[in-house]
């Protein structure tokens, strides 16, 4: 049996009653992720809350994949339409999924297996294949995390408001950016307590920043915290 032989065996053991547009399933699964690229990338740049996370962005690439799968297997059938909502219905009643991504992989098996259970089995099969793929990709690249800063830097400033700047020059020098993240009165003590967020120039250069810091006068209680990524995984 020749490799034609085989290709044509597997398409034609597509047995819906459309045969399937490989051509056009692929292209469908070309576009959904790009456009899902996209968004994901646009939420990531705009992003500005405390709760970022790095499995939503992942289930923006993917879950414009599933429903193209999903819509290629409903095909206007409104059978498996009410067969699908059905699926769903017993996955939302029996599980309460915490993580995007883990409903994802969820919607994903639904959708391969009604694939399966309508006989498109090489609907099936690709959609498997090019959902894997890109699972991989976003778990090997680690698509979707975000560095902002090394360093969170907290300290005591005794002397007015109108000297910071003083305070911010030092920062600036070993700083590529910098952010004031907290700023509030001390209740122990005149003055300000602050908190910067740094992303350093040298990152090897903690030290001679914290000791800069210190020796400037007013500056008290220095302490520092390596960042961690920033995304929730």
């Amino acid at each position: 049996m020749t490799a034609n032989d085989v290709l044509n065996a597997f398409f034609s053991a597509d047995y819906s009653a459309q045969p399937l547009n490989v051509p056009a399933l692929l292209l469908g699964l070309c576009l959904a992720f790009l456009a899902g690229l996209a968004i994901a990338w646009t939420y990531m740049t705009t992003h500005a809350g405390l709760s970022y996370s790095r499995s939503f962005v992942n289930s923006l690439v993917v879950i414009p994949m599933i429903v193209t799968v999903v819509m290629m297997v409903l095909n206007n059938n409104l059978v498996t339409a009410f067969g699908l909502m059905a699926v769903f219905a017993i996955v939302r009643f029996r599980n309460v999924l915490r993580d995007t991504l883990d409903t994802s992989y969820i919607l994903t098996v639904i959708a391969i297996g009604m694939a399966c259970g309508t006989q498109r089995f090489s609907l099936a099969v690709i959609a498997a294949l090019a959902l894997m793929a890109v699972m991989f990709f976003l778990w090997y690249t680690t698509f979707g995390t975000r560095h902002r800063y090394d360093l969170v830097v907290n300290l005591h400033w005794a002397r007015p408001a109108a000297d910071l700047p003083l305070l911010t020059r030092v920062l600036v020098r070993h700083s590529r950016s910098l952010h004031c993240a907290s700023r509030r009165s001390s209740d122990r003590q005149e003055g300000l307590d602050l908190s910067y967020r740094v992303l350093l120039r040298d990152p090897d250069r903690v030290d001679d920043l914290l000791n800069e810091l210190r020796q400037i006068e007013g500056v008290s209680r220095v302490t520092s915290l390596q960042a961690q990524e920033e995304s929730e995984l």
